[in-house]
């Protein structure tokens, strides 16, 4: 791949032993742990499966304009069946017609409802006439409520999560007649892990992803697996199954991440890069937002697509960059990662898949 780097140019010219405890306080202190990196055991080794908690009567929280929805529903398909909640604005919902749906993944241990709060992508979907569907993952398929990344069965089109998900943001898309080339994914942490399975699996479906501290495609098989991916010393990318789709992808990270590795972060950018047009252009910009700074890493095609737009937030943790208070794992500094998604989104091109050759 050859890249013409714009910004170079620029600058140029100017262990642990569970034997040593007893069998339970073992299996309590391995479900913590799991739960501290966003994993979790499965359900029949944890225990069980625990309840769902209902949604409240006002899901998310927040006041819904006049004229919006915010829905609770199941989606049910030959591959599965997960909960959702659907936010349908107010000028859709009048029948100007809708300009994309994002479907919003959220991370390990959050509902649908806490993710809608802290991301405030509702707020956005009312101003950009977007529908946004938040699914729930089943307490009975991962105790932790964590998307099941690191599970080969969960990696694959045509089974598990990823079928359910695609399938549901399609039902969606035809219900609200959203076009089908303005369906898009954005998640957090094991949701943007999903995310990012989502549009190597269903690149047809897809026209571009969101990832907000999270892992590339492959980066592992099994719960041992993503502990040392989420360390940055998981597999080489060469080891990694190879990502066939340059699906565009936004990319959000933070550099004082302690439960993702930003290295993550960069072999998301490499594996889209890689599987895209043999000739890019590289370009990079620094600023400060909120009291952070932070670098943009962009890559487009030479007709001026971008397929890589690459943050790297200083000071960042495992947080929702410029997320709303209301939710969890979120930072209110910094660039707000929602708007800068919708943004990406919805610059993509019209009339295809917005896939780079």
């Amino acid at each position: 791949m050859k890249t013409l780097n714009l910004g170079a140019m620029r600058q140029a010219m100017e262990g642990l032993r569970l034997d040593e405890f007893g069998a339970g306080n073992a299996q309590s202190l391995v479900e913590r742990t799991l739960a501290q990196h966003g994993l979790s055991m499965p359900a029949q080794a944890a225990g069980g499966a625990r309840p769902f908690p209902p949604a409240g009567a006002q899901p998310g929280g927040g006041t819904i304009p006049q004229g919006a929805s915010f829905t609770t529903d199941r989606f049910t398909c030959p591959a599965g069946s997960r909960e959702m909640m659907v936010y349908v604005p107010a000028s859709v919902a009048a029948g100007q017609g809708a300009e994309g749906l994002v479907l919003m993944l959220h991370g390990c241990t959050q509902t649908h409802a806490d993710f809608a709060r802290g991301t405030g992508m509702n707020d956005l979907a009312e101003r950009h006439r977007l529908i946004v569907v938040y699914p729930q993952q089943a307490r009975g398929d991962n105790a932790q409520s964590c998307w099941n990344w690191f599970s080969i069965g969960d990696q694959r089109r045509g089974r598990g999560e990823p079928e359910i998900l695609a399938q549901m943001a399609q039902a969606q898309a035809a219900l609200h007649r959203v076009p089908s080339d303005r369906i898009f994914a954005a998640g957090l942490s094991a949701g943007a892990a999903m995310a990012v399975i989502l549009g190597q699996t269903h690149p047809e479906v897809f026209a571009a992803i969101g990832a907000h501290s999270g892992l590339p495609f492959g980066a592992a098989r099994d719960v041992p697996g993503a502990f040392a991916a989420m360390n940055g010393t998981g597999m080489a990318d060469s080891a990694r199954p190879r990502a066939a789709t340059a699906t565009p992808t936004i990319i959000f990270h933070g550099s004082a991440d302690r439960t993702v590795h930003p290295q993550n972060a960069a072999s998301i950018a490499a594996d889209t890069l890689a599987a895209g047009p043999d000739q890019t252009i590289a370009d990079q910009a620094t600023a400060t937002t909120g009291g952070r700074s932070h670098r943009r890493d962009i890559t487009s095609t030479l007709d001026g697509q971008v397929i890589v737009d690459h943050w790297t937030v200083e000071g960042l943790g495992h947080a929702w960059s410029g997320g709303r208070a209301g939710g969890s794992y979120t930072d209110p500094k910094g660039p707000d990662a929602s708007a800068e998604m919708v943004q990406f989104f919805l610059a993509q091109p019209r009339g295809g898949s917005g896939k780079a050759a």
